[in-house]
């Protein structure tokens, strides 16, 4: 990841959106997590949302929060993962999966830098943020739009800076250096690649990419 590095190092001090694409198991909240530490915010929180994983029903009370009996057994407020990253970071994964109808509300929150808690009394009074939006996706946002899964209007907000990642397969370089960081976070016995491991490692095509080496390097 040489030249992501780069990369990451010059983005990262910029305040800009960044939307991050490529294959799934790319490394993708590696590349959110690094463009973090590397940025003026990394004394904040990191707060990594998977879109795809919050039901349509949760989907607004989890991003905004919610004031106490917005829902029925609710006891107190809660405060989404939007206002979570306060001062700091917040990474959207597979944000493609969020719905059309929860989308303009991302907009919003994302425009104003603030959000209104699901059962808030008084839209007057919402809760102003400070927060650096990084953004992921397997699939083709702008493709998207042109097919009217995404709006445009939300994608040119994540996408004042597209950071694409290239697989595995077209990162040889990046093939022994991670594996020697999986080695070091395994069961720490020392484990080094000898040549052998080395070529056949650097000959597989890694159709899993980095989620697939991390598994192999850890198994073995």
């Amino acid at each position: 990841m040489v030249d992501v590095r780069d990369l990451i190092r010059r983005v990262a001090r910029f305040p800009y959106s960044v939307l991050i694409e490529g294959e799934t198991g790319t490394g993708k909240e590696l590349v959110a997590r690094a463009l973090h530490g590397e940025s003026l915010r990394r004394g904040g929180p990191f707060v990594p949302v998977n879109c795809a994983a919050i039901p349509e029903s949760l989907a607004e009370s989890h991003l905004f929060g919610h004031e106490a009996g917005a829902f029925s057994g609710t006891r107190g407020r809660h405060r989404g993962v939007i206002e979570q990253a306060h001062g700091g970071t917040l990474f959207l994964d597979e944000v493609a999966e969020l719905s059309l109808s929860m989308q303009p509300k991302l907009l919003r929150s994302i425009q104003e830098r603030e959000v209104v808690r699901v059962g808030s009394e008084a839209a007057a009074r919402p809760v102003q943020l400070d927060i650096r939006l990084v953004a992921a996706s397997h699939q083709d946002l702008f493709a998207g739009c042109q097919t009217g899964r995404f709006r445009e209007d939300l994608y040119y907000r994540l996408c004042e800076y597209r950071l694409g990642i290239p697989p595995l397969r077209a990162r040889d370089r990046d093939v022994l250096e991670l594996s020697r960081h999986f080695l070091r976070i395994g069961d720490g016995l020392g484990v080094r690649l000898g040549r052998d491991a080395q070529q056949l490692l650097l000959t597989y095509r890694w159709p899993g990419n980095v989620r697939e080496l991390r598994a192999v390097l850890l198994a073995a």
